[in-house]
């Protein structure tokens, strides 16, 4: 008797294992909220070269606010990789147990395969003259951005407008928290994502100017060419890194790293890196790049490092709990 349940705990731990061992058909890619037209157009070209040889894969994607998204895996979301815009998402899955902390080394420019920036989309023949982010504080401008307390793309557009405060008021910092706070006080509606955000200027009318990555800017001004928006890239902006990781813990389980590892290598390909310029994206690969060159206007790109020495430092004095961002937000 014991005999049998010993070969029957036996046959079903190898059963387990046998299972755990197969190569998963579908994998789960959790990403920023505004980047679903994007990936429908890397997965389409990846699978097409991961599938040739008779292999079957899904993709399946996640989006919202990146810094949501982050919490969601926190709680439970069995993502096997990550596409998220900001690094510090990353960190606190590092923090959780999910990402190794060496994420930065598994991929190439410190696991960015891509990069923008904040930029400005305004309405058919710019009434209100918006050229730069001082024209963001005038009473007479509305602005739309969504929440900085759940989107990595307001906070860029937050740090990349105090960084043009800092140059513009020689780093007086209470100028700096004043310029800041008049912006906040020109957004009539704060929503948690990148794409609602673009649903309230672009389909509600509401503001005159609406803040996302360039690369947004870009695909509304062509999805909804009828209304005739204009791009408006300041001359000053910050750079915007797009960074990628395995969520190892899930990659691990579901036996998923290899393909995970081959999906995000696939963005840093020529193939990968043309579709990612051909929506909007600007990229590190040369040919690429200069390929792509006269539709990116020039800009000057300041960087987290350079203005606010770093994204450890940038979370302690901007976005911990009672830091800047909430004595700003709180005073709306």
């Amino acid at each position: 008797m014991k005999r049998a349940l010993y070969l029957g705990t036996l046959m079903l731990a190898l059963a387990v294992g046998t299972a755990s061992a197969e190569t998963p058909t579908k994998i789960l890619n959790a990403s920023y909220d505004i980047s679903r037209e994007l990936f429908v157009n890397i997965n389409k070209a990846f699978l097409a070269k991961y599938t040739a040889d008779g292999k079957q894969l899904e993709i399946d994607q996640s989006h919202a606010g990146s810094s949501k998204q982050a919490r969601s895996i926190l709680e439970g979301l069995e993502a096997d990789v990550v596409t998220f815009n900001q690094s510090t998402d990353i960190d606190a899955l590092v923090k959780g147990g999910f990402v190794s902390d060496d994420w930065r080394n598994d991929f190439p420019n410190e696991a960015s395969p891509y990069f923008s920036l904040p930029a400005f989309l305004v309405r058919e023949g710019n009434p209100k003259n918006v050229k730069n982010w001082d024209d963001l504080v005038r009473d007479d401008v509305k602005v739309i951005f969504p929440n900085p307390k759940t989107s990595g793309n307001a906070r860029y557009t937050y740090l990349a407008a105090t960084a043009f405060a800092k140059q513009a008021f020689n780093n007086d910092d209470e100028k700096v928290k004043a310029f800041i706070t008049k912006l906040f006080d020109n957004v009539p509606v704060f929503d948690t994502g990148g794409r609602a955000a673009t649903t309230t200027f672009a389909e509600r009318n509401i503001g005159d100017v609406l803040i996302t990555f360039e690369a947004e800017t870009r695909g509304i001004a062509k999805e909804l060419a009828d209304k005739k928006f204009e791009v408006v890239v300041p001359p000053v902006s910050l750079r915007a890194e797009f960074p990628v990781a395995i969520v190892d813990k899930v990659a691990d389980a579901r036996g998923s790293r290899e393909i995970a590892k081959s999906y995000l290598e696939f963005l840093y390909t020529p193939e990968g890196q043309k579709i990612l310029a051909e929506n909007g994206n600007r990229v590190n690969d040369a040919g690429v790049a200069e390929e792509f060159k006269s539709q990116f206007p020039e800009v000057k790109l300041l960087t987290v490092d350079d203005v606010f020495g770093g994204w450890d430092k940038v979370q302690k004095e901007h976005f911990a709990s009672g830091a800047l961002l909430d004595q700003i937000y709180g005073q709306r």
